[in-house]
């Protein structure tokens, strides 16, 4: 939920660390802070509420002495308000430890109660000060710092990173990890330590992936991790795939409007490499054929945005794969009692890899025998290592805090997973397979076109509803997920009342939201291959028309059936019916980030949110 950085290495620590948390923020934006050991081996700290941009302006008026060692946070408030007292870093031991967190320490209520009776006091009301204020007593015993950071997190409970410096030890940052997580970043002669790579990628793209439960200390000359225990460990080397400029916004005017504009080269990010000769083969599955060809269910677990592409996703898996596929929230599914087998294939969706949810939901699941695969856009992540197989979808970095090009990613993945187990398994023709493989292959191209022709116009009439307080979204079969999605984005960017709805629920309530003037979005099947669908969603139109309701239609080229019925029609290219999803949720996106900008919001930065969620 949090951006964490820590530098060590010959450079002014500074401005190291403040481009890293910009790069961060993203991930939490209600207060920032830095704490650097200057060269004369003093601790300075310096932390304000408010954007990253209150701290930068207020380190240009009165600048902390520099140094080579550092540690800087962007927060996602949990414990207290965002405040200048409770943003980070904290410091103990009289000033000389400073101390960054991310996540949730759940018994820190009870710590804190250790600390006040042995007369500790505390300045904010974080469960991270209560963290430092144990490490600083801790060593305040030893001397050493790594020895007391190994003796407090084994007291801690919850989803936590850390890292800590003291003014004792420049040129060391030390860190651990549960539940949360924490990345290396490998330079000539300096160091890094991130929740990401995105806070060291421009400078460097060698990485190494932390585990559970483990303890990083970082030099200018090395690194040394070991487990909670003090035993040595390996740890996973991977080459970050996309350089520092791909998470800038290179000009546009969002870092939305840049991912929006990116989803046709994320869905051929994800296609790339997977198809041969006409037939989808993942090389990540190697190896897991014969288990595939042997499942009897598929679990698709997610939260949000993800859902909603494993909802899309149930439809092709349960056509091509004839395997039964459920859908559920993350955050449901380990508090009931699940049934699961070894023949069980349990499928995550999550961009950032971290989502706390989904990430006990896998744990959940192999606990109980199944079988794991994520579908992740982010290398190193905790999911992917959490899991038995992992399908990357290369959709690049995602900055804006509302999925867009990702959640066309993680259709994309999704398909060609039905695609490679509907192979391993017989199940779909392999002519049928070759058509939709073809169809695949001309998404991103289809989606360009969507961006090309209709995105001004979309945008124009998002302007034009600036004022509109409630918004409806209807559709059927892979177009209901779509209508979800849609009604999310809303929520998420414009703040305004926003629901979607099956169209076949209409009549069963919903349409009692229907008064003249109510804008709705309906997702028009095509007449061409669910002509019965086309005629019901028609219908719909019309019953809603009737009580005055403002129909914006997003229908194929060449549907004059919705001409009459629709007050705006948004067109989008011929594709078979399972790939209209792709095509559909375009327009959707467009719609919202330009309903948010006509009321002057932060389509990046919604209120109350972050990318990750990393606590439960």
């Amino acid at each position: 939920m949090c951006g964490i950085i820590g530098y060590v290495g010959p450079r002014p620590s500074q401005d190291i660390l403040l481009a890293g948390l910009s790069r961060l923020e993203y991930r939490g934006y209600d207060s920032a802070g830095i704490a650097v050991i200057d060269g004369d081996g003093g601790l300075g700290m310096r932390k304000r509420a408010g954007k990253l941009a209150v701290l930068r302006d207020d380190l240009a008026s009165t600048p902390l002495a520099d140094g080579t060692t550092g540690i800087g946070h962007t927060r996602w408030a949990t414990h207290g308000g965002p405040t200048d007292a409770n943003a980070h870093p904290h410091l103990a031991d009289d000033d000389k430890l400073a101390v960054i967190h991310n996540g949730i320490i759940e018994n820190f209520a009870e710590l804190k109660s250790e600390l006040v009776g042995e007369g500790v006091t505390f300045r904010s009301e974080t469960d991270t000060e209560v963290a430092a204020a144990m490490i600083g007593r801790e060593y305040a015993r030893t001397g050493d710092l790594v020895s007391a950071f190994r003796a407090v997190v084994s007291r801690l409970e919850g989803a936590y990173t850390l890292l800590a410096m003291h003014e004792d030890h420049p040129g060391l940052v030390v860190g651990a990890r549960r539940n949360s997580p924490l990345v290396i970043g490998l330079g000539e002669g300096e160091n890094f330590l991130g929740s990401d790579v995105a806070a060291f990628v421009e400078h460097t793209r060698k990485a190494l992936a932390i585990g559970q439960d483990e303890i990083v200390a970082i030099t200018p000359g090395g690194v040394e991790v070991t487990d909670f225990s003090g035993a040595p460990v390996e740890v996973e080397a991977f080459e970050v795939t996309w350089d520092a400029s791909a998470a800038e916004k290179g000009g546009w005017s969002s870092f939305m409007a840049k991912e929006v504009s990116e989803e046709p080269e994320a869905v051929a990010n994800t296609i790339r490499g997977r198809i041969h000769e006409g037939r989808v083969e993942i090389p990540e599955l190697d190896g897991m054929d014969e288990f595939l060809a042997d499942i009897d269910r598929i679990l698709v677990i997610a939260c949000g945005t993800a859902a909603y592409a494993g909802m899309v996703g149930k439809y092709a898996l349960e056509t091509w794969t004839r395997v039964p596929v459920d859908v559920e929230l993350a955050h449901e599914f380990r508090y009931r009692d699940p049934v699961l087998s070894p023949r069980t294939l349990v499928v995550s969706i999550s961009q950032s890899g971290e989502t706390m949810d989904t990430l006990m939901a896998v744990k959940y699941a192999r606990s109980r025998g199944a079988k794991t695969l994520s579908i992740c856009n982010t290398q190193g992540a905790t999911i992917p290592r959490e899991s038995d197989a992992i399908v990357y979808t290369h959709a690049g970095p995602e900055v804006a805090v509302a999925s867009t090009k990702a959640f066309v990613a993680q259709i994309t993945a999704l398909y060609l997973l039905a695609l490679h187990v509907g192979r391993v398994r017989g199940a779909i023709d392999p002519v049928v397979a070759v058509e939709a493989v073809t169809e695949l292959e001309a998404v991103p191209g289809k989606i360009a076109r969507v961006l090309e022709t209709e995105q001004a116009r979309i945008e124009q009439l998002a302007h034009w509803m600036a004022d509109t307080r409630s918004v409806l979204f209807l559709g059927r079969n892979v177009g209901y997920p779509i209508a979800l999605e849609g009604a999310l984005k809303l929520k998420e960017l414009a703040y305004i009342h926003a629901e979607g709805f099956a169209a076949g629920e209409l009549k069963h309530g919903p349409i009692a939201l229907i008064e003249p003037g109510q804008p709705v979005f309906v997702v028009v099947p095509s007449p061409r291959g669910s002509g019965e669908m086309h005629k019901k969603v028609v219908s719909n139109i019309e019953e809603i028309r009737a009580r005055g309701a403002r129909v914006i239609a997003i229908a194929e080229e060449g549907d004059v059936a919705v001409l009459p019925a629709a007050d705006e029609v948004l067109r989008i290219p011929l594709a078979a019916p399972m790939f209209e999803p792709l095509l559909a949720v375009v327009p959707l996106h467009i719609f919202a980030m330009g309903l948010a900008e006509a009321k002057g919001l932060d389509v990046d930065q919604p209120r109350n949110l972050a990318k990750s969620v990393t606590v439960e």
